[in-house]
């Protein structure tokens, strides 16, 4: 983000109109950008709408991206924002509420402390 849009209030403001809560976790997953290859990454927190994870290389807004959870198959989403090698997404289609608290059930836990942000 330019730093422009870092000093916007408006900006700042619909960056954080969620159409969900944020749950944070810690999901292994694999992350790869359209015509690229994949990395390993971790998601840090999921919502139905998107999540956000480590990425260290840095990733353009508006990247198509595909995600990769254990056990599902891959999720497109498009990059909405990264900084500090964090990385947001948003879903291409929002994840259905059954896929999401399966994945919840899965990862929360005493390794996985959640809690809403």
């Amino acid at each position: 983000m330019t730093e422009y849009f870092m000093n916007d209030r408006y900006f700042s403001a619909s960056q954080e109109d969620r159409c969900s809560p944020r749950l944070q976790l810690t999901i292994p997953v694999t992350l790869r950008p359209a015509g690229g290859h994949g990395f390993s990454s971790e998601v840090q927190d999921l919502s139905l709408g998107g999540f956000s994870a480590v990425c260290v290389n840095r990733l353009a807004v508006g990247t198509l991206c595909w995600l990769k959870l254990p056990g599902l198959a891959a999720l497109q989403c498009e990059v909405i924002w990264w900084q500090s090698n964090l990385v947001g997404c948003a879903f291409q289609n929002l994840l259905s509420p059954i896929v999401y608290d399966d994945i919840v059930s899965r990862y929360r836990g005493a390794a996985n402390k959640h809690r809403v942000v």
